[in-house]
């Protein structure tokens, strides 16, 4: 009997030990999630800005679509192509390499900004690259 209480005290601390470990990484992993959503806020803000639009525009939904729209250069209707499954993957990535254009950059950042945003827009927002719309 007594080894069963030894046993049971024994199983309790490796449970929280477990769930503090589990609880440590997950409360990790929200504060980078965090930081990094601050980060594209922020340098979509900017961006957005260099183009002559208003920065405030990235934090409202469906508008932040139709401002980047204008900034590729392309019609406002085109946000309805991005409801249609498989198709939005192409004109998401045709959308962001016109936008890459608009700032002088090539086909290759555009890919970046589409693929590795939390990369190229940082980049973007910080470079010396002026809208050329």
């Amino acid at each position: 009997m007594g080894s069963l209480v030894g046993t049971m005290l024994v199983q309790s601390d490796s449970d929280g030990i477990a769930s503090a470990v589990l609880a440590m990484f997950g409360f990790g992993f929200v504060m980078v999630w965090l930081a990094l959503m601050i980060l594209m806020i922020v340098s979509m803000w900017i961006v957005f800005t260099k183009a002559g639009q208003p920065g405030w525009a990235i934090l409202i939904p469906i508008y932040n679509g139709i401002v980047y729209l204008r900034v590729a250069g392309k019609p406002w209707w085109w946000l309805l192509l991005f409801l249609i499954p498989l198709a939005n993957i192409v004109i998401g990535i045709i959308v962001t390499i016109d936008f890459a254009k608009k700032f002088g950059k090539g086909a290759g950042f555009g890919l970046g900004l589409a693929f590795l945003g939390f990369i190229f827009y940082p980049i973007l927002a910080w470079s010396d690259a002026q809208y050329q719309g």
